[in-house]
């Protein structure tokens, strides 16, 4: 009969979802060297359920499923840890064990610590075996603690990594919802105003100034929610394949090119690198769109976009002639709604969303300052 124990024991098994799926790679390789610790030719990390024993990562030998109560570590999932028991024979807990006897194994030496959740819940074990008898010293035992510490990092961590996944995907359903039930009105306003100012021939002064200015935030409002919207989007699961930036710089200057009209692009031959198009171009938007917007009142705008391959990695920069960012601000103009100046001409999200992007591909992102004045954005990617 199940326990309150084994409920709790089972539902946070449960929780890590590794039971019906393949051995994990940061498990298998913590047997691994729990073995090699230990000296054993055997170690496994056992999850323990109210019926049965789930070997979920196992070196030596095969992993398999047993029943509970074939299980050696069922048996003293209650005790003290860490157990070290040099003969199973010769322990009464042990030596009528069909994995002691011969019936499934021929244990001797065995030797456990339980997997304990941040909760308090004993899920299990990991341990380590062998057919010859053995003891272990005292630096090999603190280690068994050790790894077994790491074992339930490594199932925290996924579980956190999931939970973390499914709200982003929450979110980024939520944002798409909350983009379209505000841009339904906000379009016919803005239509309206637009038939307003076309319908009234002679307008007052006054009256003209107010409906430039109310088209003029409806289209700002717009792009707001856009922009909420692409960072609540981006920097998610990727799909990862070649990319080739020539055509994604192409894709960006495009849909830029109603603000981009006179401005002068310099361009060099760009590499292939490994990311998401689709959110690569999206940085190259943001960074070029930034370059748009904060213009140096003395001086057409020019950009400039080159890239430099070494090794296994591409340091792409996009430099433009602009107002230019404060050294003692490149770092924080990255962080979530900072914006340097009180205009209107940006909401903060637009840098925030090219590190999120560029983090998540493995690279990192900064800016340094454009000889002769203005801003250089530098991307490091894989190639």
């Amino acid at each position: 009969m199940s326990t309150a124990e084994d409920t709790r024991r089972v539902r946070s098994i449960e929780q890590y979802d590794v039971l019906m799926h393949p051995p994990r790679v940061e498990l298998s390789a913590i047997v691994e060297l729990a073995a090699k610790i230990c000296g054993t030719p055997m170690a496994t990390i056992n999850l323990i359920t109210d019926t049965e024993q789930h070997q979920v990562a196992a070196y030596g030998f095969d992993a398999a499923i047993c029943t509970r109560e074939d299980s050696m570590c069922a048996a003293v999932l209650g005790d003290d840890t860490p157990l070290v028991v040099p003969d199973a024979r010769l322990d009464p807990r042990f030596q009528d064990n069909p994995f002691v006897t011969g019936v499934i194994g021929n244990v001797r030496f065995y030797a456990s610590h339980k997997l304990t959740t941040l909760d308090g819940v004993v899920i299990g074990t990991i341990c380590v075996f062998d057919e010859q008898t053995r003891e272990l010293d005292e630096s090999q035992v603190e280690a068994l603690g050790t790894l077994a510490d790491r074992i339930v990092d490594v199932l925290e961590l996924s579980l956190r990594s999931r939970e973390l996944a499914a709200s982003n995907e929450r979110l980024s359903s939520f944002a798409g919802r909350l983009s379209h039930d505000l841009k339904t009105p906000l379009a016919g306003v803005s239509m309206s105003l637009e038939m307003l100012r076309e319908r009234l021939e002679a307008l007052p002064e006054d009256a003209g100034w107010l409906l430039d200015k109310a088209i003029n935030s409806s289209e700002r409002m717009a792009t707001l929610i856009d922009e909420v919207l692409s960072y609540a989007s981006l920097g998610g699961a990727l799909v990862i394949g070649p990319v080739a930036l020539d055509r994604v710089l192409d894709e960006a200057l495009d849909d830029l090119s109603g603000r981009l009209g006179g401005v002068e692009v310099t361009r060099e031959p760009l590499p292939v690198v490994r990311g998401d198009a689709v959110q690569l171009r999206s940085v190259l938007q943001n960074v070029i769109d930034n370059a748009s917007k904060y213009r140096h009142p003395d001086r057409p705008l020019t950009l400039r976009v080159a890239a430099q391959v070494q090794d296994d990695r591409c340091r792409l920069e996009i430099a433009d002639n602009g107002l230019g960012i404060p050294e003692a601000e490149r770092e924080r103009v990255f962080a979530p709604r900072v914006r340097l100046t009180d205009d209107d001409l940006g909401s903060g999200i637009g840098l925030d969303t090219v590190r999120r992007v560029v983090q998540a591909h493995g690279g990192t992102v900064g800016i340094i300052g454009t000889p002769g004045g203005g801003t250089t954005v530098w991307l490091d990617l894989p190639v």
